[in-house]
């Protein structure tokens, strides 16, 4: 935290010599304007004068005559733009089973964006580095192929499809991925180069770096929702951002503002002063393990875990499961399943200090973000003390767990809004293409898709979900600008920054533990 007020320090100082030079320039500007020959001064002055009396008298209204002047002065220059809408057209599709030709195919931005994407976009970089030397061979790319579940084809902004291994689907996480690329073109229309990827909608990474260890060795690029750190799958926004249809979880858009209105209900230190988990334990052992930290007779961890079983909740309408109802303990525990989870996002966004158990896996945001600024770490080899250290902690400096909990939530709630998931796959699929040695085809077997093609044909919540997450415009404005890769000594900086606040916070732990009175 201390590099990060030092580096806003230096932002604002670095801004004053410039400042301070453009006063200067004024300055001298005005200087030479005093040699106005005083004739001209006075005669100013008995205008102004006379034109005041006739004010005061009432003769004319002032106003009248000022007001179009200080609006052009004064008016902002941003355009509200007219929002031309292009809702879903099932009655075109169903027609003919093509896709509609209606929705434009180039816009022009009426509001320049001139913002920098948010520093985890970097990442980007970092993701598609393997390749940076070599480019991707058509040979790469078809090494995907036997792990991929579809192929999707990105030409003459239009998008073709082609599916494979159909028996290993999982739920419908292929279908709301190939949505959300279909909602990019919507918002970004003509703005998607001509581009091949495969796409993997399993959970664990397959693509090891030790395997293309040899040069020219060319691994595949293959896309995911996360990876690890002995992999080299390209990480990839998840399908839940439009939509969870299976668990009854709302496109992001809707489910943030959910949350959102959730935080107000209850005020952080009102809230109940233990760490909050619920899940399904059964997928993973460290899940299971987590699971021994509850309290019981013999001990107490200062924890509250409870047992998802998503069955019950369909059958009960999900009642009980409402993202935007479950922001009411102070502490909220973060365990990856079978490999990262869904639920992340949605526990970080809950105003409350987020638990984090050291993970084994990554999705395209989490490393941008900071122990002990924006989420707690937690040992995942002796997670109940460590669990109950942080309780004990953030319990005893609620001022700084609480602002733990802000920026956490804050991460995702400006940082990781709809817009800015748009830009990151915006920015990753341009720069994948850069990197493509062989012009992109439409296979035979492929079919081309669009909104009508997967909505039109969806039912029941899938089908709503899907128009909840329709962009039925383009956006006004341009993406986000994506800043330069990492020096390598600013990467190996910003990890050490992240290793020793997780170091710090254990040898915090092990001085409360050595002490016989917090012993369990």
């Amino acid at each position: 935290m201390k590099e990060m007020k030092n580096e806003k320090l230096m932002n604002e100082f670095w801004l004053r010599p410039a400042f301070q030079k453009n006063n200067s320039a004024k300055w001298k500007y005005f200087k030479k304007k005093t040699t106005v020959t005083l004739t001209t001064s006075l005669l100013l002055f008995f205008f102004l004068l006379v034109v005041s009396l006739l004010f005061l008298t009432r003769w004319f209204d002032l106003a009248k005559y000022t007001s179009t002047l200080f609006y052009k002065k004064f008016a902002s220059p941003t355009i509200q733009p007219q929002v031309v809408e292009f809702p879903l057209d099932c009655a075109a599709w169903n027609q003919s089973n093509t896709c509609p030709r209606n929705y434009p195919t180039s816009y022009k931005p009426l509001n320049p964006n001139n913002s920098t994407c948010p520093e985890y976009f970097r990442w980007i970089h970092e993701d598609l580095k393997p390749w940076k030397e070599t480019g991707i061979t058509r040979e790469m790319l078809e090494k995907g192929k036997r792990h991929a579940h579809f192929r999707l084809i990105i030409l003459d902004g239009k998008i073709y499809v082609e599916k494979y291994n159909t028996k290993r689907f999982i739920q419908t996480r292929h279908l709301y991925t190939m949505y959300g690329i279909v909602q990019l073109l919507r918002w970004y229309p003509g703005r998607l180069p001509n581009l091949e990827i495969m796409f993997d909608t399993d959970d664990r990474p397959v693509v090891r770096s030790k395997d293309y260890r040899k040069p020219n060795s060319g691994p595949p690029p293959l896309f995911r929702y996360c990876s690890d750190w002995h992999s080299l799958d390209i990480v990839f926004p998840d399908w839940s951002f439009w939509g969870w249809a299976e668990t009854n979880i709302r496109p992001w858009r809707g489910v943030i503002k959910d949350i959102k209105e959730g935080n107000k209900i209850t005020k952080w230190k009102d809230r109940v002063p233990f760490a909050y988990w619920k899940g399904n334990p059964h997928v993973t052992p460290i899940r299971k393990d987590l699971m021994k930290c509850n309290v019981t007779d013999k001990h107490n961890f200062d924890t509250l875990l409870y047992v998802q079983d998503w069955d019950d909740q369909s059958r009960k309408g999900f009642k009980e499961s409402d993202l935007g109802n479950q922001c009411t303990h102070r502490y909220k525990i973060y365990v990856e399943g079978w490999a990262w989870s869904v639920s992340e996002k949605y526990i970080l966004a809950c105003d409350s200090p987020t638990l984090y158990i050291r993970p084994r896996f990554h999705d395209f945001f989490i490393r941008g973000m900071i122990p002990q600024h924006h989420y707690w770490p937690i040992r995942e080899n002796d997670k109940c003390k460590s669990l109950k250290f942080a309780v004990q902690w953030g319990n005893n400096h609620t001022h700084k767990a609480e602002a733990i909990g802000k920026a956490g939530s804050q991460f995702i709630h400006e940082d990781m809004k709809m817009e800015y998931v748009f830009d990151y796959i915006f920015h990753l699929l341009n720069e994948y293409a850069k990197l493509l040695k062989f012009e992109p085809q439409v296979p035979s077997e492929a079919v081309e898709i669009c909104s009508e093609s997967l909505a039109c044909t969806s039912h029941g919540i899938w089908r709503k979900f899907m128009e909840e997450a329709l962009e039925k415009s383009p956006s006004y404005t341009n993406p986000c600008t994506l800043s330069p890769p990492y020096e390598p000594q600013q990467l190996k900086s910003f990890v050490e920054q992240k290793i020793k606040a997780t170091q710090e916070v254990e040898a915090w732990e092990n001085e409360y533990w050595s002490n016989p009175k917090n012993k369990q």
